[in-house]
């Protein structure tokens, strides 16, 4: 009888499988525009055509897919400047720490990395605080337009580092900040360790983002308070003990590098930094990220102003 009701339970079973065919979207390609501006520094432009889930991820797949031969326009409300097209393997001389710094690539990396953008050498449309600025690229006959602001800058009140629980030459960077009350504050927080290496260069050749590094006032706006972040840098070094990771070392000498931005800017690196954090894990929430540009072009057209600090790892 058991036997009996274990052969009926798996022909019900068996018998109601249905096969489920999932239809794909076709890929469209499209235009994507990775664009910032910020106080002091001119804009940059990158552009490139968004990649088939099923295409090459390659370095070479990379690099040809940016776009050559569009016309790129940023304007002040006063000052009008399109963008001239240079590229990282030819690149005027002295301007090689500015694009190293734009881009987080090394300098000496950048030869060997022919990544082609658009930018200016016109002192009179680099980013100043208060500012709105417009930008127009246009390329196979569509335009595409965006506007992002350079916001006044919020200092940090305090900047510090201590050990962390029982180690004692180990720990974060700290920071007290108190956000403006009444308007609405978004925070970008780079570090780059300048102390030197044994070849006598900074051991951090530009900026590096850290985990999670953008947040806004939503839940605190108008409030002081503390709080720490890691060191991105040491992640995957390996002389670094796996103990010992995340943290700053007693001597270390760190730049602190807060930006302010606005609000379509941090939804998009919000949005953004979620995705590649989440990558590869089947229960993550999919994501779209959204895009300050117009014509159904991806990316973002962001401004920043930020201000730096140093940090000195001493008790």
């Amino acid at each position: 009888m058991n036997k009996l009701f274990f052969i009926i339970l798996i022909l019900g079973i068996t018998g109601c499988t249905k096969e489920v065919q999932i239809e794909i979207p076709g890929y469209e390609e499209q235009v994507v525009i990775d664009g910032r501006i910020e106080t002091g520094m001119p804009p940059i432009v990158l552009i490139s055509k968004s990649k088939d889930i099923f295409s090459p991820t390659n370095l070479d797949a990379f690099i040809n897919g940016f776009i050559s031969g569009a016309t790129v326009i940023v304007s002040d409300g006063t000052i009008t400047d399109t963008l001239v097209e240079i590229c990282t393997d030819n690149l005027p001389a002295g301007t090689e720490e500015i694009v190293s710094g734009l881009l987080g690539i090394p300098p000496a990396n950048l030869a060997a990395n022919p990544i082609c953008g658009y930018t200016s050498f016109n002192t009179d449309i680099y980013g100043q605080v208060g500012k709105t600025y417009e930008l127009k690229v246009q390329f196979n006959g569509k335009e595409y337009t965006a506007f992002t602001e350079i916001l006044p800058t919020t200092a940090l009140d305090q900047l510090y580092w201590k050990p962390e629980d029982n180690l004692t030459d180990y720990g974060f960077s700290w920071a007290k900040l108190s956000d403006p009350l009444g308007q609405y504050d978004a925070y970008k927080w780079e570090i780059r360790r300048i102390n030197t290496g044994l070849d006598g260069q900074p051991i951090d050749p530009v900026f590096t983002p850290t985990f999670n590094p953008v947040f806004d006032d939503d839940f605190f706006d108008g409030l002081t308070f503390d709080f720490f972040y890691e060191n991105p840098t040491v992640w995957n070094d390996p002389n670094v003990p796996d103990e010992y990771k995340g943290y700053y070392r007693i001597g270390d000498t760190v730049v602190v590098k807060l930006s302010k931005m606005d609000r379509s800017t941090f939804e998009f690196l919000e949005k953004k930094y979620s995705q590649i954090y989440t990558a590869g894990n089947p229960f993550a929430t999919p994501l779209n990220i959204p895009t300050n540009l117009s014509n159904g072009a991806l990316g973002i057209w962001a401004g920043f102003s930020p201000i730096y600090d140093t940090l000195v790892c001493q008790p």
